[in-house]
């Protein structure tokens, strides 16, 4: 047998909130973990969470990520979990502080990009610092969009002649 795991970077993703960039501008990321009860974390290894509209924010020493919407847990009981509740966020202290001195500057926040399952075990969040698109910047993202898949057809089409 060999020393090392087969499942050493098997990362299951979750949930991907695609909308995050598109509306923002993304300057930095990174991974952290999040703190989830028993029927939460069943419902996230199935799948059942939304990440649109949510976002994390820094209250009292602590990071927390708001407005995750995690499904009961179809086989769970009375003791199912709460939708729509604030999760806590898992950060090493000056990660913490920098990112709080961070959202301090003007117009920046701190978004969800995806949550996966890592190496089969744990729920880990990947949070963003983001920047908000004004609109005319959304319009020359998706003409530059546009404009690179029609050479791409171009060369194709090219190649195939």
């Amino acid at each position: 047998m060999s020393g090392t795991d087969s499942r050493k970077n098997d990362n299951k993703t979750v949930a991907q909130n695609r909308k995050a960039r598109h509306d923002y501008f993304v300057l930095d990321s990174f991974e952290c973990g999040i703190v989830l009860t028993g029927t939460e974390i069943k419902s996230v290894r199935a799948g059942n969470l939304n990440l649109k509209d949510s976002y994390a924010s820094v209250e009292n020493g602590e990071l927390w990520l708001s407005g995750v919407h995690i499904s009961p847990y179809e086989k769970g009981t009375y003791y199912n979990h709460e939708p729509e509740r604030d999760r806590k966020l898992l950060v090493h202290k000056n990660e913490l502080i920098r990112l709080r001195n961070k959202i301090r500057e003007k117009g920046l926040t701190l978004v969800p990009l995806s949550v996966y399952i890592k190496n089969g075990k744990r729920a880990k969040v990947e949070l963003a610092l983001v920047k908000g698109k004004n609109v005319h910047d959304k319009r020359d993202m998706l003409a530059e969009r546009d404009a690179k898949r029609s050479i791409e057809r171009a060369v194709r089409s090219n190649n195939y002649d």
